[in-house]
């Protein structure tokens, strides 16, 4: 059986989170808020909505920035997270979110041009 990090991993914003229902995806936010039993967070995409985030243990540190999350979408649409990375400045300049929001607008609408979840299944 495949693990979540060995299948094809769709990036996905708040506005895709219910068509990938039981899929593992990755998405990229900036985190909003923590729970305070550090075992979930809210992250907000480049259109500023929010998704929750469920974790499988409690956070050892403090999270914020943008973070990466590759995890499995729950039927309640939240997050179900597998892991996450917290993405550095690069060169003192942070993350774009926006624009990686309209990168994926682009992806999503010209599917046939970037056929990525069916090249890493093949």
């Amino acid at each position: 059986m495949e693990g979540v990090l060995d299948v094809p991993k769709p990036r996905i914003n708040c506005s895709l989170l219910s068509q990938y229902i039981g899929r593992v995806v990755c998405f990229v936010g900036r985190v909003d808020k923590v729970h305070p039993s550090g075992k979930s967070f809210t992250a907000a995409d480049g259109e500023g909505k929010p998704a929750t985030v469920e974790l499988n243990q409690p956070l050892e540190q403090e999270l914020s920035g943008v973070v990466e999350i590759i995890g499995k979408v729950s039927n309640r649409g939240e997050i179900m997270a597998t892991t996450y990375n917290i993405l550095p400045l690069d060169k003192g300049v942070p993350f774009d979110l926006e624009l990686y929001n309209e990168a994926l607008k682009v992806i999503h609408d010209f599917r046939q041009c970037y056929p990525f979840e069916l090249a890493a299944s093949g």
